[in-house]
């Protein structure tokens, strides 16, 4: 009886860090934390699109920002060049259509100089 306990609870711990890795941002994308901030990825066709926020999930302005974010897709990777748009967001496009959820690595550098990693599998 204590070890069936033991499996549910088990079980229980596990469904619940599973489902909490499957957040999603405000614009529909995944997101991770990379420093001190959070990064939310937005994949759609052959656009990549990234918002920053910080610790408080308050936008961060993507001016002073640079980027590149790694694509993993079909068994080959793609380098995709992120800039600042709209004051919001860096986005950049992908020489082919990309699926909608595939394995990425961004790596951003802030206006300060310090640099950062996201990864999403």
């Amino acid at each position: 009886m204590h070890a069936r306990c033991l499996l549910i609870g088990a079980l229980l711990t596990w469904s619940h860090a599973a489902w909490a890795h499957d957040v999603r941002g405000k614009h529909g994308g995944r997101i991770t934390d990379a420093g001190s901030y959070h990064v939310e990825i937005v994949v759609k066709s052959d656009v990549v699109d990234v918002f920053i926020s910080d610790q408080s999930e308050k936008p961060v302005t993507a001016s002073g920002f640079k980027g590149t974010a790694i694509i993993v897709a079909g068994g080959k990777s793609q380098r995709v060049v992120l800039a600042p748009v709209d004051g919001t967001r860096l986005s950049g496009s992908a020489t082919t259509a990309l699926p909608d959820q595939p394995k990425v690595v961004v790596q951003l550098t802030g206006p300060d100089g310090k640099t950062l990693q996201a990864k999403f599998d």
